[in-house]
């Protein structure tokens, strides 16, 4: 992208937000253009800066970080978003997958991987801290009735795509890297889908995180 992304900021604790503003607009590429310090107040600044990508931390009062999100995620134009999280909020995690959120950061993630992560998220990737992998998949990928296939089982390409998707890159940048329409690496994230019993990209990433791929 060559404007700045514009991100909206979501955390009860102002000197929190402060400190990530000023982490994610250090080298130019991230704007934050809104604050807010509970979910009401997300969707409201969402409603009025339509901002790129929107970052919340689960807890906060009045509507919590999860509450505003479900809502936020359940639009028809909605804004790809990212949890702030801890180590010891695995259950929120897990819910915030289940409402569609795209990405899973970790609060004290190293300045350059969370401008990255907001950059990767607004260019239509999945974003996962790689700490929180191994400790959240059992919570994050249900149960399926069979085995779930691991990369051997998938054709070549099918196997570059979910390397790919497993790095929590776009389709867009897929289809670059491989030399593929993006409408074809849609058909292929589908397919991904299917054959691992995913119910979305973030879980099929985790999946290829926890197999290597």
């Amino acid at each position: 992208m060559s404007h700045p992304v514009r991100v909206v900021l979501a955390d009860d604790e102002p000197l929190l937000r402060m400190g990530l503003r000023t982490v994610l607009e250090a080298q130019g590429t991230v704007a934050v253009v809104g604050e807010a310090a509970d979910g009401r107040g997300l969707i409201a600044a969402v409603d009025e800066h339509r901002p790129d990508v929107v970052l919340a931390d689960v807890q906060m009062p009045l509507m919590t970080g999860l509450e505003a999100l479900a809502v936020l995620c359940a639009r028809p134009d909605a804004v790809p978003a990212a949890v702030l999280t801890t180590f010891d909020l695995d259950d929120y995690v897990a819910e915030a997958l289940r409402i569609g959120v795209q990405g899973f950061l970790l609060k004290d993630a190293e300045p350059e991987a969370l401008i990255r992560a907001v950059r990767d998220l607004a260019a239509g990737g999945a974003v996962l801290d790689p700490r929180i992998t191994a400790r959240l998949l059992p919570r994050l990928v249900p149960e399926a009735p069979r085995p779930q296939p691991r990369p051997a089982d998938l054709t070549l390409r099918e196997t570059q795509v979910l390397r790919l998707l497993a790095d929590g890159v776009s389709n867009a940048a897929i289809g670059l890297e491989l030399g593929l329409a993006e409408a074809t690496v849609k058909k292929y994230v589908s397919a991904l889908l299917v054959k691992l019993g995913a119910e979305n990209r973030v879980q099929a990433a985790l999946l290829a995180q926890s197999w290597g791929a």
